[in-house]
């Protein structure tokens, strides 16, 4: 297990069609092309061995560390040595230019520069397709070498000579100060190679990125104080798992990255969630993103036109055409031998009602930008109401997809609140058809159902489901989707509980006791940011403010962070960089602003300061 690399070794390159994953010792261990959700060429992430890598560092002894060039997603890797400084520079192109639904050049390119003395390098190329299920042959050709396999075809060129051996290459070769070469990996297209044209895509590159960007003059930004620069590279981790072709945004780049190393808790992140659709777009927006959440809430928009609400699946693939089935590749020992190694995810199949409440809280939100709620909109709007009116009282699988059984979730009855809320403000402030008292009826009933059965009397607290003493981290939503006011003594209640009972002296949230799989997992992320939230906006700004310095301390080096934290360890756990952990700690410096200044920070307000 020596061999796998803590996950905060690594840093995300990508095109807005899919990533890479770029080590700090200068391994790309995983990728899959052409889109995030192909099949992996890459993938010594999760097999040392067997899953194929593509490597560039010094032949010897060296120290490392990375950086991303200021306000890009362009990664530098810099190699100390005995005998010389090497810096290895990753990026996928885009060009700000560009304006259609796919970068003008398919590519992964790789700058090697000496900068001081000089630098003995080895590269190994080791692609395996499929995940590496399929044989690969690695051929010589003019300039560098081709790998085919699993029909498919990429080529690798090269400023040294490489050695092709049946399904590799490699090539050692010496560097010095003021030397450079440029590996360029093609898939699909010819890519440019010539050293001037690979530099204009490097400039067209770092212009795309840092015109995109947040800026802001620091004194009059929301976020000035406020780990200014972990929110900016969430923000550009954010974009890097945005589809360019549908606004739709993946979980995470990645698939089977343990929550518990050596366990079973290995999933598939690699589609869009419906339920994730209002934490991105209050995060887009907060960060004067305005255009990004609108695309992402319009994919969203198109959904419920055109899918009847009973058929509706908690996740999408970012084209909306991808194979859900959840398969496990046992020729792949895992992540630190952490197996098994899935693809696909069976949460699809899953019954979700919290989804539908996210769904509406998240076209709710589109009301506060330019883009109306057109009437088509709103017949798709009233449908998913008919159908949480109905379906609210079954049970099922829960925000955390639990596959012990479907039970009576408050979390998912709260967001049955929600749906039929946000609904009747947008009927009641854009005088839209709708039976409001109907609605209005239904909307108390749930209610009253949650109060009466979720919650625990004799510990003032509400609980995980119906009839439950679990607690759950989720609950800490129940005062920031509007369901309760903070000031209900059930609310502070159920919030200290959960400080008590799910969360460490330092502020990590669990989300939950048990979920019926063998160990435990490592704390929450996103739990623990939804407790920053409501710390703030109960009045306790300091704890708040001290729990979101902590997690922001939890980041790798590059500032991007895991599903999860082994709170003994510090590790990152989980599927990595993870969407939603980003999305908590963007949205929860500017709950810490509001409840520091006194101001009101409302969804679709720009803030590019």
């Amino acid at each position: 297990m020596s061999q796998y690399k803590p996950l905060a070794d690594y840093g995300l390159i990508g095109n807005l069609e899919t990533c890479a994953l770029v080590g700090r010792d200068g391994a790309i261990d995983w990728c899959c092309l052409p889109r995030l959700n192909s099949s992996s060429v890459f993938a010594a992430v999760l097999d040392a061995d067997r899953g194929g890598r593509f490597v560039v560092q010094p032949a010897g002894e060296f120290e490392a560390e990375q950086q991303y060039m200021e306000r890009t997603n362009v990664l530098q890797t810099t190699f100390h040595t005995d005998t010389g400084t090497a810096t290895v520079t990753d990026f996928m192109p885009l060009s700000a230019g560009n304006d259609g639904n796919q970068p003008k050049v398919r590519g992964l390119y790789r700058e090697v520069a000496c900068t001081d003395g000089s630098v003995d390098l080895e590269v190994a190329f080791e692609p395996r397709f499929d995940y590496a299920r399929s044989e690969t042959e690695v051929e010589s050709i003019d300039d560098g070498v081709v790998a085919t396999g699993e029909a498919r075809r990429i080529a690798l060129s090269s400023p040294v000579d490489l050695d092709a051996d049946g399904d590799s290459a490699s090539a050692s070769y010496a560097l010095d100060a003021h030397d450079s070469g440029w590996f360029v990996l093609e898939y699909g297209t010819r890519a440019p190679r010539e050293p001037e044209a690979c530099e204009r895509l490097l400039d067209d590159t770092v212009e795309f990125w840092r015109g995109w960007t947040h800026a802001c003059d620091g004194e009059d930004c929301p976020f000035a104080g406020y780990n200014h620069d972990a929110v900016v590279r969430s923000e550009l981790a954010l974009k890097l798992l945005t589809y360019q072709g549908t606004s739709g945004i993946t979980a995470a780049p990645t698939t089977s990255l343990p929550e518990v190393v050596g366990g079973v808790r290995n999933w598939d992140y690699r589609y869009n969630w419906i339920r994730d659709g209002a934490f991105t777009v209050r995060a887009f927006a907060n960060l004067g993103d305005i255009q990004e959440a609108v695309d992402y809430l319009d994919d969203f928009l198109r959904l419920s036109r055109e899918v009847d609400p009973s058929e509706m699946q908690p996740l999408y693939g970012l084209q909306h055409d991808s194979t859900y089935e959840e398969t496990e590749l046992d020729h792949l020992e895992g992540y630190r031998e952490s197996s098994p190694v899935r693809i696909g995810n069976g949460a699809a199949d899953q019954l979700q009602l919290g989804m539908y409440g996210e769904l509406v809280l998240a076209i709710h939100q589109l009301s506060w930008s330019d883009r109306e709620i057109a009437g088509d909109d709103w017949t798709a709007i009233r449908e998913i109401v008919e159908f949480v009116r109905e379906a609210w009282e079954r049970p099922d699988a829960g925000i955390w997809e639990m596959r012990s059984g479907p039970k009576q979730f408050v979390h998912s009855k709260a967001m049955c609140w929600v749906a039929i809320d946000r609904a009747i403000e947008m009927a009641e402030e854009h005088g839209f058809d709708a039976p409001l008292d109907d609605w209005r009826a239904d909307r108390e009933a749930i209610k009253e159902s949650v109060i009466e059965r979720g919650f625990d009397e004799e510990r003032n607290t509400f609980t995980q489901a119906f009839d439950d003493g679990q607690l759950d981290g989720s609950l800490l939503l129940l005062p920031l989707s509007g369901f309760l006011d903070f000031d209900d003594p059930r609310i502070q209640g159920t919030v200290e509980s959960i400080r008590e009972e799910l969360t460490t002296d330092e502020g990590l949230v669990y989300r939950y006791e048990d979920d019926d799989l063998p160990g435990q997992e490592g704390t929450f992320v996103l739990c623990s940011f939804w407790l920053v939230d409501c710390l703030a906006l109960l009045g306790e700004v300091d704890r708040a403010r001290e729990i979101y310095d902590t997690l922001c301390g939890y980041t790798s080096p590059l500032g991007l962070v895991s599903e999860e934290i082994d709170p003994d360890s510090g590790e990152l756990l989980g599927n990595y960089p993870q969407a939603f952990s980003h999305i908590g700690l963007v949205n929860s410096a500017l709950y810490l602003h509001e409840a520091e200044t006194g101001g009101a920070v409302e969804p679709f307000q720009t803030q590019s300061g």
